[in-house]
């Protein structure tokens, strides 16, 4: 026999249940008054840009994130950890440059070598580093073809052991998307949940925007623009609580002797890549991840990579290519679809 429900204890309840729905609606009233906030400055070389919802200011605490990796990645920065690497200093590498090391390794390996940190001397060459040089010749290119190579250099518990003294690293392709993460992580510690993180192009996402919505991100439409004045974007996608990088050599480019040279260098080659990939956009858990893949993708060209997001379901992408015709086409993960809003 069903027992009849106890009204008395349910009258009692009632009173409970009306503060829990009414702190339920103040908690909400809170959040949408709570102001979002913005700051932006320079850091690796590049710009950020952060939009966040707090009451707190939280300016300092994110230069602080940004400088911690300055000081381990940057090759700007002469006092840095893989300045000292990249010097033969006796140095021991710290948590963040560790696990930016570890990471770079994994996605080489999975890359086949596409992606590559110690491609920082031919980097240099073609004149994207420190100075510009004039165009290699063959025999230069080469012998520093001798001194790349991710398995040629390898970390020892706190010590990175290079299999040649002139062997160079250079984060440049992964740093700015683990900036991107290390501020997430400082904002989500400080219990933000709202928040946009944009590190040179390299972009994490939380919750919604000021509007309410999730967060929209372009896509760069790839021309000839080496000092990003044009702007015009090839799509939109309602990207968060995820991470985005873009690699396109429509980006930073530039001309010598009538030829134009894009700043992706293929590591096993050494020379600019000329594949069919004009930008590559990459959607994965975090920002590190993201980009040092959009950079893989750019040196591997269309058929190689969607090999490789074969393998990698966690992954999505986004690519521009140029059809032989000299026309441009788009190809975009089937996952991503959804997502696609232009």
């Amino acid at each position: 026999m069903d027992k009849k429900p106890d009204k008395r204890k349910l009258i009692w309840q009632l009173p409970f249940l009306a503060l829990l729905i009414a702190g339920t609606v103040i908690i909400i009233s809170n959040q949408r008054q709570m102001p979002y906030r913005h700051t932006e400055g320079m850091i690796f070389g590049t710009t950020y840009s952060i939009t966040y919802q707090s009451d707190s200011d939280m300016t300092e605490k994110i230069k602080t994130a940004l400088m911690e990796v300055d000081n381990s990645l940057s090759t700007f920065n002469p006092n840095s950890v893989i300045s000292a690497v990249n010097q033969n200093k006796p140095v021991s590498t710290n948590e963040r440059f560790n696990y930016v090391f570890k990471l770079a390794e994994e996605v080489s390996g999975q890359t086949g070598g596409a992606f590559d940190i110690t491609v920082a001397p031919l980097v240099n060459l073609w004149g994207f580093g420190f100075k510009h040089n004039e165009e290699p010749d063959k025999h230069v290119v080469d012998s520093l073809l001798a001194i790349t190579g991710y398995h040629k250099v390898k970390l020892a518990g706190n010590r990175v052991v290079k299999a040649d003294p002139r062997i160079m690293l250079d984060c440049s392709a992964i740093a700015k998307g683990y900036g991107s993460d290390v501020v997430a992580e400082t904002l989500q510690k400080a219990g933000i949940t709202n928040f946009m993180v944009e590190i040179g192009g390299e972009i994490v996402t939380r919750g919604v925007n000021p509007k309410r919505v999730p967060w929209k991100i372009g896509v760069t439409k790839p021309v000839d623009d080496s000092l990003a004045t044009d702007g015009e974007l090839q799509t939109m996608l309602n990207i968060t609580d995820c991470a985005m990088a873009t690699s396109g050599n429509y980006r930073n480019f530039y001309y010598k002797g009538g030829r134009k040279y894009a700043h992706t260098i293929d590591p096993k080659t050494g020379y600019p890549v000329q594949h069919n990939i004009l930008s590559a956009t990459v959607v994965a858990k975090n920002c590190a991840t993201a980009d040092a893949y959009a950079t893989a993708f750019m040196v591997l060209g269309l058929d190689k990579a969607r090999k490789v997001l074969g393998k990698h379901p966690e992954l999505q992408a986004y690519f521009i290519y140029a059809r032989p015709d000299g026309t441009s086409g788009v190809w975009f993960s089937k996952d991503l679809e959804d997502n696609i809003t232009k």
